[in-house]
């Protein structure tokens, strides 16, 4: 039978996001040598059809995890078991969004080289994706590398997270697939079921890290500090469309609207946070502009750190200029240090990591769009020396813009952990 020779130098070219080498690398094992392997055999196994024994399978909407080393949590649902997810470290875990509530009452799980590993995890369920309870506990069989279903009394959720814990060959998270079921019947190996659930609890080390989440659904202004509108219609909470939850807001922005009595026409949101020097937090929001909304060569704020000056452009800010989206960092004339051609009618979920200071050599900004990182971290100042800033959402521009201008906002959340600001709605994807 014809071989392939898969030489220990193709594997160190793996990238790895993880602490460590990358999963599989043998690379670390003293006398390591180029690895053989049946290649037809791999290819039957890339080619071998999911099974979910005893589990009536539900499709997840998407998936997300707290990271990988290259090989990304959209692997686990590609029906193909030859590909997977990985990630170094107990606490590692993958994240499914079934769309809507649904009856939970187990997973199946493909465990990558589950006859030779025995993996411990966790499962918990969420309605939200903020607030996880866990409801199992337990151990894979380490004899097969096929689906194996573990059951728990059946729950209402919407998100379903599968947690690793450790295993008894090393500390890699490695799922090929998994589902979660609607129905089960059959048990575990080794279950530890959790008959009434609690909170779950985060890995020792780690903690909620959410500071403050201005989502809307209370269905009112009421989780952000003020308002700067001329009337309520132009900051209105609305169903449609909304990016997560219940509700979202439709910000409008006519010409002649100025109620602060400043330049330029505005109506915004105003959430004192007043981040501390040297402080560092993610932000995840959603923003969609409206199919009617104009395009003007001068500026459109629709997010902005605004500083405690009262004059000068803030330094921090989003907006639209003409037909492109960009961020610029330093105030007028600033760094623009990131654009992207305007998309209306669509959701762009942002995650804007920033640490703040005046300092070029302490503050960054990172950005993510839609689950993928589109700047890289770039050391600059965020803050005016001796201001520290405030947030502000809506619509600000130039007042020589004559058509309405609206603009949707959606899932804010303030966080000190990229894990606690992952949009539940999002899929994370391989750069």
């Amino acid at each position: 039978m014809k071989k392939t020779l898969l030489l220990v130098g193709t594997l160190l070219g793996m990238s790895s996001t993880g602490c460590g080498a990358p999963e599989d690398d043998v690379s670390s094992e003293a006398g390591a040598s180029p690895i053989e392997f049946d290649a037809l055999d791999n290819s039957a196994v890339s080619a071998a059809a999911l099974t979910t024994p005893g589990c009536t399978a539900l499709t997840a909407r998407s998936v997300i995890s707290n990271g990988d080393d290259g090989n990304v949590a959209a692997n686990t649902m590609d029906d193909n078991l030859g590909t997977r997810w990985s990630r170094s470290g107990r606490g590692s875990w993958v994240d499914y969004d079934l769309g809507s509530i649904q009856q939970v009452a187990g997973v199946s799980v493909a465990w990558h080289q589950g006859n030779t590993r025995t993996n411990e995890f966790l499962v918990s369920v969420s309605p939200d994706g903020y607030t996880y309870t866990q409801v199992y506990s337990g151990k894979s069989s380490g004899t097969t590398a096929a689906a194996e279903t573990y059951s728990f009394k059946a729950v209402n959720t919407r998100r379903v997270r599968i947690t690793f814990q450790s295993n008894n060959v090393n500390e890699w998270a490695s799922i090929a697939e998994a589902r979660a079921c609607s129905s089960t019947t059959s048990t575990p190996t080794d279950p530890t079921p959790n008959p009434d659930p609690t909170p779950e609890q985060p890995p020792p080390g780690t903690g909620a890290s959410v500071v403050w989440v201005g989502d809307f659904e209370t269905n009112s202004r009421s989780q952000w500090s003020h308002t700067q509108m001329v009337s309520a219609d132009r900051l209105a909470l609305v169903s449609s469309p909304a990016r997560q939850g219940r509700y979202a807001l439709k910000a409008t922005v006519r010409k002649g609207d100025d109620p602060i009595n400043s330049s330029g026409n505005r109506n915004e949101l105003v959430r004192m946070t007043r981040e501390a020097t040297g402080s560092e937090y993610y932000y995840r929001f959603s923003t969609m502009f409206d199919s009617s909304f104009p395009s003007a060569k001068t500026w459109q704020l629709f997010t902005q750190w605004h500083h405690e000056g009262n004059s000068g452009s803030p330094p921090v800010e989003f907006y639209v200029y003409g037909e492109e989206i960009r961020l610029n960092i330093g105030g007028n004339p600033g760094t623009i240090v990131w654009r992207t051609p305007l998309v209306r009618g669509r959701w762009l979920d942002f995650i804007f990591h920033v640490k703040w200071s005046p300092d070029s050599k302490v503050g960054f900004v990172e950005l993510y769009l839609n689950g993928k990182v589109v700047l890289p971290k770039r050391y600059i100042a965020t803050q005016y020396k001796g201001q520290l800033n405030y947030l502000k959402v809506g619509l600000y521009r130039n007042d020589t813009i004559s058509p309405v201008g609206i603009v949707y906002h959606d899932g804010w959340t303030m966080a000190r952990k990229l894990e606690d600001v992952i949009s539940p709605t999002a899929v994370l994807k391989a750069p």
